[in-house]
């Protein structure tokens, strides 16, 4: 399997809670075979290439519309490897929970044969090329998802119990901690951390600071837990995470899958140190930039 980032590819739009996120060009893409998935969309990108029926140059409909289905077999057959090989958590893959229940295959091949067709062109020699795209959220994560993942109705008032779930040896909260946070953005470039439909963060001693016990699962079901960019000023403008986002720096990524990306306790404590900042975890207001 191979990973590579694009940092261009035109027509490409973000969106979470109505709105469109500020620089396409800071999304993160991810190549897996033919295909790609654009982790801050949310998409799953397939392409194939169909061949007109003879040797020589299509020039009636059928002959098109022959070289159109094959493209779309292709793209097809290319969008379920790519769809099979995504990283749900550290330990699994879509593959590994598909293929123990025929139930959710039949669904994710379901969706999978639903994928719309967001570019097509026809060349001169009569050749087809088409472009599929898959959406993550919706139906794709309802299925998916952990069942771990449940709906959160209230936010509880942080206690000194949420020092203690930090740890023993977790740092005090500054003096000077902003209440009014809007969302969380990582900053875990130079960790090669890699995304996953649930990361998972946590702090220096090993206790999750964010993760499936934090969001609400309709907000994960509809816009994932996370979005992941490429750019830190650019994320801190997306509207993801409102207008005041806290900053965290991502000391490393562990895990045989390096999509847990740990931060260091003084900011872990920043993070779960007021009861306000869970509303923002609640509706996965996260960014995970990486590179």
């Amino acid at each position: 399997m191979k990973f590579r980032l694009m940092c261009m590819i035109a027509g490409t739009v973000c969106l979470l809670f109505g709105y469109v996120l500020a620089d396409e060009e800071s999304s993160y893409f991810e190549i897996i075979g033919p295909g790609s998935i654009d982790w801050c969309s949310g998409a799953f990108l397939s392409s194939g290439v169909g061949l007109p029926p003879t040797k020589k140059v299509a020039d009636n409909e059928n002959d098109r519309k022959k070289a159109f289905n094959s493209s779309k077999t292709q793209a097809l057959k290319n969008m379920v490897a790519l769809v099979m090989a995504t990283r749900i958590d550290a330990e699994s893959s879509v593959r590994d929970i598909a293929s123990k229940s025929d139930h959710v295959m039949a669904k994710v091949e379901s969706l999978i044969n639903a994928s719309k067709v967001v570019k097509q062109e026809y060349l001169s020699d009569g050749t087809v090329e088409i472009q599929l795209r898959m959406n993550m959220y919706g139906g794709f994560a309802q299925l998916i998802l952990p069942k771990e993942i449940e709906q959160i109705e209230t936010i509880k008032t942080v206690s000194a119990a949420e020092t203690e779930f930090l740890g023993n040896d977790s740092v005090s909260p500054p003096d000077e901690v902003n209440s009014n946070f809007t969302g969380l953005v990582v900053d875990a470039i130079g960790t090669q951390a890699l995304p996953a439909m649930v990361p998972v963060i946590l702090n220096e001693n090993g206790k999750q600071v964010y993760g499936p016990a934090f969001v609400s699962r309709e907000f994960a079901v509809q816009h994932g837990l996370c979005r992941y960019m490429t750019n830190t000023e650019a994320a801190l403008k997306n509207p993801i995470v409102g207008g005041n986002p806290l900053v965290v720096r991502g000391l490393r990524a562990e895990g045989t899958d390096r999509s847990t990306v740990v931060i260091s306790n003084t900011d872990a404590s920043k993070l779960l140190s007021k009861s306000e900042n869970l509303a923002f975890l609640k509706q996965c207001r996260v960014i995970i930039v990486t590179d």
